[in-house]
């Protein structure tokens, strides 16, 4: 089959054409398939495979009459018009299991930096060449308790290093299975009193319409006074200008936030001098900024995923999603 790569990382290039030896691979670097020129030998592909930044619509899938599949190299499928896809015949097949323990990972590392203040006392060694303790002190995670907000793969993860840890662990879930809690440690409970009861709030749920700003205004007052959040979904579960108002009145004592919501506007400064054409998306980017910034905050560049054994499962599943699709036998299809 013809397959178009959007390339993220150099690396990839030949890791994928080695997997997907027996296929035309097509390789496109420092562009998106919005903005790509494609050649009238490219445009009869029948495999379009792309990362979270690569959107995919109707304009893309009308340049590519041919198209039977898209692979994505991701989780999450919110960068591509499912329902139009679908409408055309195309497949859509996504990579959903790929860095369960690695996002866990991150979001303890998030939880470590900001229970035993790491950050600011590496920039007080770093820039002021000081070794004062002052400000410094932490706080124990043995015997707090951890709220998981979404208890998929990355939860259940979660939960497990939370035990190792000596927390408790209360997990907010539309889905229960009293027999994973049982052999994990851990309790489900409603949302609020997960927020009510929580030290540490981790998000692990996806960005659909129902989690759209799930922790809003609302959510915060419902917290412990003081108790911190934890963000590796995705940014818009996350009511922004809420997020700001808690951190200022003292309701939340921290987070940390490897996604923000409007992340491509952070990326371009223009945007602040300019003018943007949708008022609350500016306000957005502003607050992020504010976030950026705080000295209770952490915020990373959305790296949750980023490890090289994570980043090599993702391009093993996906080449096998790929080669399986070609033999009549699709996997991890999106709404199968």
């Amino acid at each position: 089959m013809k397959i178009l790569y959007f390339l993220h990382e150099a690396w990839e290039e030949q890791y994928i054409k080695t997997k997907l030896s027996g296929h035309e691979v097509h390789v496109f670097a420092n562009t998106t398939p919005q903005e790509a020129q494609f050649a009238a030998s490219e445009s009869d592909a029948e495999v379009l495979c792309v990362f979270v930044g690569d959107k995919v619509d109707a304009s893309v899938l009308d340049r590519l009459p041919k198209l039977k599949l898209i692979a994505t190299r991701s989780t999450g499928f919110d960068h591509i018009d499912v329902a139009e896809a679908k409408k055309r015949g195309v497949t859509v097949a996504s990579v959903p299991a790929y860095g369960a323990n690695t996002v866990a990972e991150f979001a303890f590392a998030l939880i470590l930096a900001l229970s035993r203040r790491v950050c600011a006392a590496h920039e007080r060694v770093s820039r002021d060449h000081s070794f004062s303790l002052e400000g410094l002190a932490g706080f124990d995670l043995c015997g707090k308790t951890l709220g998981l907000v979404g208890c998929g793969r990355i939860g259940v993860h979660t939960a497990q290093i939370a035990r190792g840890f000596g927390m408790e662990v209360l997990v907010f879930d539309e889905r229960q299975d009293a027999a994973l809690a049982e052999k994990t440690g851990f309790s489900y409970a409603p949302f609020a009193d997960v927020l009510a009861r929580a030290d540490i709030i981790s998000l692990h749920v996806p960005y659909l319409p129902s989690t759209h700003h799930l922790i809003n205004a609302e959510a915060f007052a419902k917290m412990k006074r003081g108790a911190y959040l934890i963000n590796t979904s995705r940014g818009a579960v996350v009511d922004t200008e809420a997020l700001v108002a808690a951190l200022k009145l003292g309701t939340l004592g921290g987070a940390g936030l490897d996604v923000l919501e409007e992340e491509g506007d952070m990326q371009d400064e223009f945007a602040l001098v300019s003018g943007h054409p949708k008022e609350e998306e500016m306000k957005i980017v502003l607050a992020n900024h504010y976030l950026a910034s705080h000295p209770s905050v952490i915020v990373t560049p959305h790296i949750a995923f980023d490890t090289q054994e994570a980043k090599q499962r993702i391009l093993d599943t996906t080449a096998d999603n790929i080669t399986q699709f070609v033999a009549g036998t699709p996997q991890n299809v999106v709404g199968a």
